[in-house]
């Protein structure tokens, strides 16, 4: 299994296997049960299991900034896009680095790039196409990185963990830049990050009030089914305003919206905890204080925007 045995470097191990199913939310948007203070977290800096204050700044500046980029110059939101797929590309492949998984680094970064700006133009082929093209590439830069002349060592779990990396990051995140290219593109967006917004302190309040049965305990003791529910009430009155109010809509689509993107960001959540749980790891990085790395900040939102972009292409 990748990760069992923890390289030297690597981050300290995932806090999870420390607490009990009574552990707190580990940051806004955790469907957490709350914890009862005893030694082992004495020093915790807060009831979430993080900085708090330091995630709501982070949490609210970025919230506030793509709001104004959709209202005023929303191409600017594949920039974005972009931006934070180079960055949680190199998270993750550190990561699997560390864990002595030798993913090519440079074509993933590269190729995700490709992903995400060929849609602009060419749409679903562009991102199709690029996403052929950087699977190729991946799997001679494998074959090479290995040596034409040596037998081969784990080339194919290296692949394949490889074309999951492409698949999950830039494949999932090209369809958020497929949102904005339609004509009421701008609105598709930003009813889609404000679903998210209220999915994430749904759960968050309902966890910490009222979370009391784990969700899944073996991969994160954090989450509750009553922060799911507070969830999936805050996301579909969400989306149920956001979709009649901004894009005009038929208020059931907002409805079934605020249901499937509480499903699949939970989903995306519990993926990347189990990802992390196998690498042994508590983050994948640590650039926004409070939240982790890029990364664990994308876990919920890459899954969901395609969702959301097929939503909106099949119903509107």
């Amino acid at each position: 299994m990748v990760g069992s045995e923890r390289p030297r470097g690597s981050a300290a191990p995932d806090p999870d296997d420390r607490v009990t199913p009574q552990a707190a939310p580990s940051g806004a948007g955790s469907q957490g049960v709350p914890n009862t203070p005893t030694a082992t977290d004495s020093k915790s800096p807060g009831r979430a299991g993080r900085n708090l204050p330091a995630a709501i700044g982070v949490g609210g500046g970025l919230g506030i900034a793509l709001i104004l980029i959709m209202v005023f110059v929303p191409l600017v939101w594949i920039g974005v896009v972009a931006v934070a797929l180079a960055v949680a590309t190199y998270e993750v492949s550190k990561r699997l680095r560390e864990a002595g998984v030798l993913v090519p680094r440079i074509p993933l970064i590269l190729g995700g790039q490709a992903i995400i700006w060929l849609g602009w133009p060419w749409g679903t082929t562009g991102v199709l196409s690029a996403t052929a093209g950087t699977v190729l590439v991946c799997m001679v830069w494998l074959l090479l990185q290995q040596g034409l002349n040596s037998a081969p060592k784990n080339y194919l779990r290296e692949l394949a963990i490889t074309v999951l990396v492409a698949c999950w990051l830039p494949l999932l995140a090209s369809f958020a830049v497929l949102m904005v290219l339609a004509d009421d593109g701008a609105g598709r967006v930003l009813v889609f990050l404000i679903a998210v917004v209220c999915s994430d302190v749904g759960g968050y309040v309902a966890g910490v009030l009222f979370g009391k049965h784990p969700m899944a305990p073996a991969i994160s003791p954090k989450k509750s089914w009553e922060g799911l529910i507070g969830s999936l009430l805050f996301c579909i009155i969400g989306c149920l305003l956001t979709v009649t109010l901004i894009l005009d809509a038929n208020s059931m689509i907002g409805i079934l919206l605020g249901v499937v993107l509480v499903v699949t960001g939970t989903l995306g959540d519990l993926i990347e905890s189990q990802v992390k749980r196998d690498l042994r790891i508590k983050d994948m990085g640590t650039l926004l204080p409070g939240h982790g790395g890029i990364m664990d900040r994308l876990d919920s939102l890459l899954p969901s925007a395609f969702v959301a972009w097929l939503v909106f292409t099949v119903l509107l």
